[in-house]
């Protein structure tokens, strides 16, 4: 069910920031990135250690510094950014143990970033999104 409803919230997400002109603005998806970037940092706030907060803060941040050159230089390494952390959402519990994650967040937080990488792929195809500045 949280493939599902990651999948099905990443496109309405889209597709309502397209119909209202969100995604006219090349900060739109960057944005969107930084705040995915950050789920894991309040997780470990809410049942981890410091020591496990650190370690999601660093790789946060990483996700976050890519969505900023992704912003400045082109919006394709927004899209491998959200591809690259949905990726990290099926491995995450391999190299970060940290309580606080929902058990079912990593399938949903899965399909979502790869929804979203699709859609603003797909923004850029068709010209809607230019992908530099």
């Amino acid at each position: 069910m949280a493939l599902l409803i990651g999948a099905l919230l990443a496109f309405t997400v889209g597709l309502f920031g397209t119909a209202i002109g969100l995604d006219r603005d090349r900060a739109f998806y960057p944005l969107a990135m930084m705040v995915i970037a950050a789920y894991y940092a309040l997780f470990a706030i809410m049942g981890a250690t410091t020591h496990v907060l650190l370690l999601e803060l660093i790789v946060g941040a990483a996700f976050i510094a890519a969505a900023a050159v992704g912003f400045k230089k082109s919006l394709w390494i927004v899209v491998l950014a959200l591809a690259a952390h949905g990726v990290f959402d099926l491995t995450h519990s391999m190299f970060i143990a940290n309580p606080g994650v929902p058990r079912w967040w990593p399938a949903f937080c899965l399909t979502y970033d790869t929804m979203a990488a699709a859609y603003l792929a797909g923004l850029i195809v068709n010209g809607r999104i230019r992908a530099t500045p």
